[in-house]
C-alpha cells in the first residue's frame, strides 16, 4: 500500500503542453481525438479555471457559428470517459486533469470566491475511502469527493 502522494510522470500546467500529453496518450491508446475533441479540450485547457460546458459552447459558436449543446456534450463525454477532464459536480464544471496519462480519481479543493479549482493528487486519500469502504462492506463504483471554501490567494485579498 503507498502511503505517498501520487507518482506521476508528469505534470501539466501550461495549456499546450496538456494538450499535447493528451494527444500522445490518445495515440498510445488507439484513441481518435478529433479536431472537435481537441478544440473543446483546448478551451478547456486554457480556461484556466473551471468551465461549464454552455460557456465552452458559446466560445465553439465563436468559431462555428453552427454549434449544438449535444457536439459539446459528446466531446466531453469522451474526455471524461478517458481521463482527460474531470467534472466538479458541485458546481457543474470541468477541469483538466493534471495527469493525463493515468486514469484517476481525486478529490478537489475548489475556492468559492475565485472559482479555482486544485486537483490534490494524494493517493492515501483515495485509499482511506477504499479502505472505509470494504471494512463496511461497501463496494464503490464511482468516488467525487469536492471541498469547498477559499483559497490562500483570496484569503490574502
Amino acid at each position: 500500500m503507498t502511503t505517498a502522494a501520487h507518482r506521476h510522470n508528469h505534470h501539466h500546467d501550461d495549456a499546450e503542453g496538456f494538450v499535447a500529453a493528451v494527444a500522445q496518450a490518445s495515440s498510445e491508446r488507439g484513441l481518435r481525438l478529433t479536431p472537435l475533441r481537441r478544440e473543446v479540450l483546448e478551451l478547456v485547457a486554457g480556461a484556466g479555471k473551471p468551465v461549464k460546458a454552455y460557456d465552452l459552447l458559446d466560445r465553439l459558436r465563436e468559431k462555428h457559428g453552427n454549434a449544438a449543446p449535444p457536439t459539446v456534450y459528446r466531446a466531453l463525454d469522451f474526455l471524461l470517459e478517458n481521463g482527460f477532464i474531470h467534472k466538479l459536480e458541485s458546481i457543474n464544471s470541468y477541469v483538466s486533469c493534471h495527469h493525463p496519462e493515468q486514469a484517476h480519481q481525486v478529490p478537489f479543493l475548489i475556492c468559492d470566491t475565485c472559482h479555482g479549482a486544485q486537483e490534490v493528487c494524494d493517493e492515501r486519500v483515495a485509499e482511506l475511502i477504499e479502505a472505509q469502504a470494504k471494512a463496511l462492506g461497501f463496494r464503490p463504483q464511482a468516488q467525487t469527493l469536492e471541498v469547498h471554501g477559499t483559497c490562500k490567494n483570496c484569503r490574502g485579498s
